[in-house]
This record gives structure tokens, sequence and C-alpha cells, in this order.
């Protein structure tokens, strides 16, 4: 397709726009990825320490029982 000088220079002139967006576009999706991240490592970290928590206030005894031969 033949390209005049005035779409040239629309096209040069729009590019630091089109760029921005999608900068900012990419940042988004990374932000929100992260949160997502952070948020499942908390969860985990709480569910480690709970169980920990509870593994400490019962512990376990382990009944063994014998049969007469």
């Amino acid at each position: 397709m033949y390209r005049t000088a005035a779409r040239i220079a629309r096209e040069a002139a729009s590019w630091p726009v089109r760029s921005q967006l999608a900068s900012r576009r990419n940042a988004l999706v990374a932000c929100t990825a992260l949160a997502e991240r952070r948020r499942e490592r908390e969860e985990v970290e709480d569910f480690l320490e709970h169980l920990l928590a509870s593994r400490a206030a019962d512990p376990v005894t382990l009944e063994v029982h014998v049969r007469p031969a």
C-alpha cells in the first residue's frame, strides 16, 4: 500500500501514545500477577503458621498395642 507523507507523519505522531498505552497495559497485567502471587504466598504462610501452632498445642502421641503371642 502506498503511504503518503501525511500518513507517515500521523503514524509517527501517534507512536508515543500507542507505546504509552501498551506500557500501561503491560504494567497493569504485571501488577495483577504480582498481587495474586503475594496473596497466594500469604495464604500459604497463614496455613503453615496455623498448622505449626496446632501441632505445638496438641503434641502427637503414638500408642503401640502389642498382641500377645
